[in-house]
């Protein structure tokens, strides 16, 4: 008569073959599996010294492509000033130009302008030498955000400036002028292109908005709920910044200036919902 099995408290002991290796892994956790794997790679340490040297490195690369951009376009300025000009020209009587007071300004304005346009030629260079920066802080996976990071970073810096040409600076031109038509406009070149290159640059680097916010939430430092709930703070902020780029003290201007800034941080936010999207289906992958 065969023997019976041993029993626990009258119930009979089953017999449990060993689970492989390979059901181990796929039955156990993301978190086990990454420990499994062993621990993420170490990054680079650099000391205070080496940070500031790279920061220098890179300061002097930003400024050679400035200044590169610029030279190529001092033969285009002449060209470049009319453009430029024809907010202001239209809004003035036929055959009137703009009026300079020293014998030296319009040299000085055509290298101002070729620096304008030198900036916007040198931005892709210029982010990357802020990616190649902080690039040694990044993990293999993040480091792969250079070439989106580079490309929408400058076309959303051409975006801000083509708004701030075609649609901001002309609104303000007109506002301003209606308000002065009871005097004789004398306007100086100097002050015009100043007040111009503010803007233009102002903007284009509000429009930097959106990719700020997705690099913080590639890079772990903030998140869409974090991003939401500041939302108030957020928009003040963006209201002061108007406020000081704005060229007049009236709400429309104002608004002009902050409701598309408003409209980025949303949108930067939506990108910081992708990404962080993205990053929890990767760790479910793992």
């Amino acid at each position: 008569m065969p023997a019976r099995p041993r029993t626990t408290r009258g119930r009979p002991r089953s017999r449990r073959r060993p689970e492989s290796d390979r059901f181990r892994r796929l039955m156990a956790s993301p978190s086990d599996r990454r420990v499994a794997r062993g621990p993420a790679p170490e990054l680079p340490r650099m000391t205070l010294l080496e940070h500031l040297e790279e920061l220098r490195r890179r300061i002097i690369w930003s400024l050679l492509a400035l200044v590169g951009g610029a030279l190529g376009a001092f033969s285009f300025s002449p060209a470049i000033v009319r453009f430029l000009a024809a907010p202001i020209l239209r809004f003035l009587p036929p055959g009137s130009k703009l009026a300079y007071l020293g014998v030296t300004e319009p040299f000085l304005l055509y290298f101002k302008v070729s620096l304008l346009v030198g900036a916007f030629l040198a931005f892709p260079v210029i982010l990357l030498q802020v990616w190649l920066f902080i690039s040694p802080g990044l993990y293999p996976h993040e480091r792969r955000w250079a070439g989106p990071f580079i490309f929408l970073g400058w076309f959303f810096f051409v975006l801000g400036g083509a708004f701030a040409f075609y649609v901001a600076f002309p609104f303000a031109v007109e506002f301003l002028l209606d308000i002065g038509k009871d005097f004789q406009a004398v306007i100086t070149a100097d002050r015009y292109f100043s007040f111009l290159l503010t803007i233009l640059l102002g903007l284009g680097l509000m429009f930097e908005l959106p990719i700020l916010i997705v690099l913080l939430a590639a890079i772990g430092l903030v998140t869409p709920r974090l991003l939401l709930r500041h939302f108030r703070w957020a928009v003040l902020v963006i209201f002061i910044v108007a406020a000081v780029i704005t060229p007049t003290s009236d709400i429309v201007n104002l608004m002009l200036f902050a409701v598309p800034t408003i409209g980025l941080y949303l949108l930067g936010t939506a990108g910081a919902a992708l990404v962080a999207r993205a990053r929890r289906r990767r760790r479910e992958a793992d």
